[in-house]
């Protein structure tokens, strides 16, 4: 069984994260796990953001988010898909 992974940088976290939010709320279902990073704490907070998704069910869907959030300002993301040699 191969895995399918949603990596998602955005630029600027305070313009892009309630649109991000509100793309991967509304494809909450296809979101196995979910991790988001940003570097600093505090008053060092940075404004840029790694998110990581493992997607499940329909590839079709996982491409239809793929596509929504490459459409918002300061964000880029890329579907990564890995499987094992036996797993062909």
């Amino acid at each position: 069984m191969g895995r399918n992974v949603l990596l998602i940088l955005v630029g600027h976290r305070h313009e892009a994260a309630v649109q991000v939010q509100k793309t991967l709320t509304n494809r909450g279902c296809i979101i196995k796990t979910r991790l988001g990073l940003h570097s600093g704490v505090l008053t060092e907070c940075s404004e840029k953001g790694l998110i990581f998704c493992e997607l499940v069910g329909d590839e079709n869907e996982q491409k239809e988010l793929l596509n929504e959030l490459n459409l918002i300002k300061e964000v880029k993301a890329q579907l990564v898909s890995l499987k094992l040699d036996e797993e062909a």
